[in-house]
C-alpha cells in the first residue's frame, strides 16, 4: 500500500517521538505516552470487546509498541494460541518487542504485511504533534483503510474525546466527536459500528465488524 502524499514524514515524526518514549521509559505503559498499566489494559479491554471467538484466532496490532497487548493477552489467553502480528512506526519499539516476544511476529511500519482475523490500534491517533489537523486526518483515514483492507471480521480503534470543561488541554493531542469517524467507517467501508464509552477516561472506541457475506 502507497501512502498518501505527506504521510511519509508524518510516519518519521510519529516513529521518533514514540523512540524517545521508550528510550526515557523503557518497556512501560509511559514508555508508550500512557500514564499507567490500569487505563492502558481497560482500553485493551474495550478493544478486545471486538473478538466473538477466540478459537485459532489472529490479531494484527497496529502501533503495537513494545508489545503492551500480548501482555495483557497472557494474563487471560494462552498466546501460543494466538496468531499475532504487530506493526510499528519505531524501529526501537520493534526490536524491544522481539526480545520480549520472539515467538511472535513483528514488523517495522505501517502495516502488518498480512491479512488477519482482527484488527486494533490502541492510542494510534492521539498524539497529532505539531502536524497539522487536515494532515492528520488524512493518516487517520488512510490508517482506518490499512486496518479495513488487513481485517476478515473487523478492527477496532480509539480516540481521545474533547475536553469536557471545554478547554484545550496539553497541546499536539487530536481529539474529536466520535460520530465524524462513525459515518467514515460506514460510508468507506460499509461496516457496522458500535460504539464503546462512558469508562471514564475521557475517550471512545469503535468497533468496526465488516457486514455478514450475502447468501
Amino acid at each position: 500500500m502507497t501512502a498518501p502524499p505527506g504521510l511519509g514524514a508524518v510516519h518519521a515524526a510519529v516513529g521518533r517521538y514514540y523512540t524517545g518514549c521508550l528510550r526515557r521509559h523503557g518497556a512501560t505503559p509511559l514508555g508508550v505516552d500512557w500514564r499507567c498499566l490500569p487505563t492502558q489494559q481497560l482500553r485493551f479491554a474495550r478493544l478486545l470487546q471486538l473478538v466473538e471467538s477466540w478459537d485459532g484466532v489472529s490479531i494484527n496490532d497496529l502501533g503495537c509498541g513494545y508489545g503492551a497487548l500480548l501482555d495483557f493477552l497472557a494474563e487471560r489467553h494462552d498466546p501460543a494460541g494466538i496468531d499475532y502480528c504487530g506493526a510499528d512506526l519505531s524501529a526501537a519499539m520493534i526490536r524491544r518487542a522481539r526480545r520480549r516476544w520472539p515467538r511472535h511476529a513483528f514488523r517495522i511500519g505501517a502495516t502488518p504485511g498480512r491479512v488477519a482475523d482482527y484488527g486494533l490500534a490502541s492510542g494510534l491517533f492521539n498524539v497529532r504533534l505539531d502536524h497539522p489537523e487536515p494532515l492528520w486526518e488524512v493518516f487517520i483515514r488512510d490508517t482506518l483503510g490499512i486496518l479495513h483492507a488487513t481485517s476478515r471480521r473487523g478492527f477496532a480503534v480509539n480516540f481521545m474525546l474533547p475536553r469536557a470543561d471545554g478547554q484545550p488541554g496539553r497541546e499536539g493531542l487530536y481529539r474529536t466527536r466520535p460520530e465524524p469517524w462513525i459515518r467514515h467507517c460506514e460510508t468507506a467501508f460499509g461496516a457496522d459500528v458500535t460504539l464503546a464509552s462512558g469508562d471514564g477516561l475521557g475517550e471512545f472506541t469503535l468497533l468496526v465488524r465488516r457486514p455478514p457475506a450475502p447468501p
